[in-house]
């Protein structure tokens, strides 16, 4: 009698365990551990990348790299980390044992970089011409193209089954529901024709400047960063002109439910224990953390008289919220522990998606190092 294996239960992973079971304190990969620890800072208006010693929180070098670069991202096999361009149409490649950086490779405006879950095809989020361009993982010669409905598809993540990838669309205030291997949209939830408590009208989006003023007509929610909870059941979406977060299920694709987080609600770091969610809210100046397991807002950190927390990570060992200051020229580290702002490290001006390294997990999904 032929012999069958059972999928995974709802919410966990291929092999049957918890979404993020290889990416706790200690679970570093061989190659992980050959790398050097440091902190990649691209600066966005500055057109440089800094990179930071995480012990003695100082910069200790500094790059020209393509114009405009925008998130640092770990390859799927964690060998490369490559900086991202997108008006100079280039990514950058980082050795990360040694922290130099190679010859950059041409590709069309890079905004953001994710891998398909087997490695074969990496997924750059070309923004500005609303596509998803799906191409070698080493080489990044160009595999084929996704056209997408909407404008300034950017961050994502896979389920935990790792069967769909959910984009949002920041400019057009919508989700996207795309194959594993991505080839097609199979799905698009509208965020506009939902109402939120606490939203910022589009009106006023537009008087902000900013990537706000990039609205598009008919657009009242603006989702930026996309993760999946620890527990496999929801993915969230930050909405930076709702201030808060979309819960998705993950099985149905349907809006579960907003949670009100601050102004400008942004990035999502799962703690390294799976117990707490960290937002960051950067029109606010403050870091909302929630309960992984029920999703309720259980405390907010305050960055003492203000300023713009954007994106990046937790440490290795989970002690650490490492965040850029998008709008102050600055680098954030916050205490897990006790919620406090620990250091602000001046950097040049533009600081976006920052990059924590090296980091627990087998394989690294994309963006500022969603690994499994």
């Amino acid at each position: 009698m032929r012999k069958t294996t059972a999928a995974p239960a709802f919410g966990l992973a291929p092999d049957g365990r918890p979404v993020y079971a290889h990416t706790k304190v200690g679970e570093l990969s061989p190659v992980a551990r050959q790398a050097r620890q440091l902190v990649y800072v691209p600066d966005q208006q500055s057109g440089r990348l800094q990179i930071i010693d995480p012990y003695t929180y100082k910069v200790i070098a500094t790059y020209r790299v393509a114009a405009s670069p925008e998130h640092v991202v770990p390859s799927h096999d964690l060998r490369t980390l490559w900086v991202n361009s997108d008006v100079g149409d280039a990514l950058t490649p980082i050795n990360p044992q040694t922290g130099r950086l190679g010859t950059p490779t041409r590709v069309g405006f890079p905004y953001n970089l994710y891998f398909t879950p087997d490695g074969r095809h990496a997924l750059v989020m070309a923004e500005k011409l609303d596509r998803i361009d799906v191409r070698n993982p080493t080489t990044m010669a160009l595999q084929h193209t996704v056209r997408v409905p909407c404008a300034g598809v950017n961050h994502a993540d896979y389920t935990a089954d790792l069967n769909h990838f959910l984009a949002s669309c920041e400019f057009s205030g919508k989700l996207l529901v795309i194959d594993k291997d991505v080839t097609r949209v199979e799905h698009v939830i509208n965020l506009n024709t939902i109402k939120t408590p606490g939203a910022t009208s589009a009106q006023q989006a537009h008087s902000m400047g900013g990537p706000k003023s990039s609205l598009k007509p008919g657009a009242s929610a603006m989702p930026q960063d996309v993760r999946l909870t620890p527990n496999g059941k929801w993915f969230l979406a930050a909405d930076m002109l709702r201030n808060g977060v979309w819960v998705i299920n993950a099985k149905t694709f349907k809006v579960d439910r907003f949670i009100h987080t601050g102004l400008g609600a942004h990035g999502i770091y799962p703690s390294r224990d799976d117990t707490k969610i960290y937002v960051s809210n950067r029109d606010e100046g403050s870091i909302s953390v929630l309960d992984a397991s029920t999703l309720e807002p259980v405390a907010k950190w305050r960055i003492p008289g203000g300023g713009s927390p954007d994106m990046g990570g937790v440490s290795a060992d989970g002690t650490q919220l490492w965040l850029s200051g998008r709008y102050n020229a600055v680098v954030y580290v916050f205490d897990t522990r006790t919620g406090k702002l620990t250091h602000e490290i001046p950097v040049d001006p533009g600081p976006h998606g920052l990059l924590v390294w090296p980091q627990p997990g087998r394989y690294s999904l994309g963006h500022t190092g969603n690994m499994r």
